[in-house]
């Protein structure tokens, strides 16, 4: 083969086609509308969840920009026409209607970084009911996952109490998109940077890495992999302590690597790595013999299946402990691995008119917010922290000038008066007709915005363990469309 076709293959970049990453019944629906002549029929679906993972006060939400990204590119192929074809279930006009589909309807979202909160809308679709379908599972797959890792990043990120936190999982990631998407969403959460060197060259998330105990274990001695090591990255030298004995060996010779190599070429030693032991002690015993050997501005950093509760109790514990290295218990959410956000119709459009829809359940928190609606956030002048939020139709304002009154949807007589506030609306448009009209935000301006969104939340909300609840009440004229609609279907069981 010649050479220069060879070079051209290995850089072409291998694109998938994930229009079909769906449930099945998403088709089989769009199908039903299509051949009873309801495929143009315009709905409304909300994307929200009822419960915040691990117990906590809010979450981040994340995932946008590979939602925009899929809505932008969905088709489906001659080969994907041909495979639904010899299923047997859709009709040759529905399949001729999927060879030319586009997306043509209007998405609204909170944007990637954002505090949010269980039963608000973080995407809101306007559209036919067929382009609806055939979206949801790869909405919920994008938001759900990312908004569970930023979150659970978050989290470790906060309990690190501003010490660097790095992404270690990839190795134990749910795939190879579980891997990226999940280093990209815990740099959304406050991470300074990953393992994973795929995850920097897509979205500008710094890769960082020394060694692994393989580069200890191929030398003769444990001295010799450093001193190998410290030549070889002099400027940035980190090295991996504990292979054999951290205290008798592992430091002894990191410190002798400093003194003998690093420091006649003018260079420092910049950190040590504890991956096992206990780090409480050893890090306190580390940083001694540091000190002692006048490597004062060395970094002592440690991994080995962190969170943040283990974060915290090290710190409690007196750990010297300058850089966290997080990796499963981050990565894949491990004391919580599913967000559980859910896609929910709430409106149709007939003649004109929005018709809120509900759906009800024997469990009050389950019963949906109908109609189309708008998340606002109602925050104090004076300190700019978050007070409330409220859900409302699209078409309310609220009025900033006066008091406003919420109330707890479920518990009505639990009012508050907030004053001295302003009103942000939280969802912004993303799809116009079918034209991304958002300006996709860098990482950075997207880590940047949750960080100022995250501290404009309560401490109390923030707690780890039984955070104060936060309140997310709905407008009076949203409260009595959804009261409206529990009273006429249930009279309706009740008739039957």
């Amino acid at each position: 083969m010649n050479m220069n076709k060879t070079i051209k293959a290995l850089n072409v970049k291998e694109e998938r086609n994930l229009s079909m990453l769906m449930d099945f019944y998403e088709i089989t629906m769009s199908n039903g509308y299509f051949i009873n002549g309801n495929g143009a029929t315009v709905v409304y679906f909300d994307m929200f969840y009822r419960k915040n993972p691990d117990g906590a006060g809010f979450s981040i939400t994340a995932g946008l920009e590979q939602l925009i990204n899929f809505v932008k590119s969905i088709e489906f192929t001659k080969e994907d026409i041909e495979y639904l074809r010899g299923k047997g279930y859709f009709s040759e006009e529905f399949l001729q209607y999927l060879e030319g589909f586009k997306f043509t309807g209007d998405i609204y979202a909170i944007p990637e970084g954002t505090p949010v909160f269980p039963n608000e809308a973080l995407v809101t679709i306007k559209s036919k009911v067929i382009d609806a379908q055939l979206i949801e599972t790869m909405l919920l797959l994008c938001i759900n996952h990312q908004s569970l890792i930023a979150t659970k990043a978050n989290r470790i990120v906060r309990a690190s109490q501003g010490r660097p936190v790095l992404e270690l999982g990839a190795r134990r990631a749910h795939g190879a998109d579980g891997a990226i998407l999940g280093a990209r969403a815990s740099y959304i959460g406050g991470v300074n940077g990953t393992a994973t060197t795929i995850a920097d060259r897509m979205f500008n998330v710094p890769a960082i890495g020394t060694m692994a105990h393989a580069w200890v274990q191929f030398h003769d001695s444990e001295y010799e992999a450093f001193e190998a090591y410290a030549k070889a990255y002099p400027g940035s030298c980190t090295l991996l302590v504990d292979t054999y004995n951290v205290l008798k060996s592992g430091i002894p010779n990191a410190i002798k690597v400093a003194k003998e190599v690093l420091e006649p070429m003018g260079k420092r030693l910049k950190g040590i790595r504890l991956d096992s032991g206990d780090l409480a002690y050893l890090s306190k015993k580390v940083r001694a013999m540091l000190d002692e050997a006048g490597l004062t501005d060395c970094k002592i950093v440690a991994s080995n299946s962190l969170d943040e509760y283990t974060i915290t109790d090290l710190i409690q514990q007196g750990g010297k402990i300058d850089i966290f290295g997080v990796g499963e218990r981050m990565v894949t959410a491990k004391s919580e691995p599913v967000f559980g956000g859910v896609y929910k119709l709430v409106a149709v459009e007939k003649n004109g008119e929005v018709i809120p829809k509900i759906k009800l359940s024997e469990n009050e928190d389950k019963i949906i917010n109908p109609g189309h609606k708008m998340v606002w956030r109602l925050y104090d002048k004076d300190t700019n922290m978050a007070l409330a939020d409220v859900l409302t139709l699209a078409d309310e304002v609220i009025n900033e000038n006066e008091p406003y009154t919420i109330f707890d949807p479920v518990h009505i007589w639990k009012k508050k008066k907030i004053t001295n506030f302003y009103a942000k609306k939280l969802q912004v448009p993303v799809f116009l007709n079918g034209e991304c009209v958002y300006d996709l935000p860098s990482m950075e301006e997207i880590r940047n915005h949750c960080k100022e969104q995250v501290d404009g939340i309560w401490e109390e909300v923030k707690r780890f363990s039984n955070p104060a609840k936060y309140y997310v009440d709905l407008s009076q004229e949203l409260w009595f469309v959804k009261q409206e609609l529990i009273q006429k279907y249930r009279m309706m069981e009740d008739n039957e």
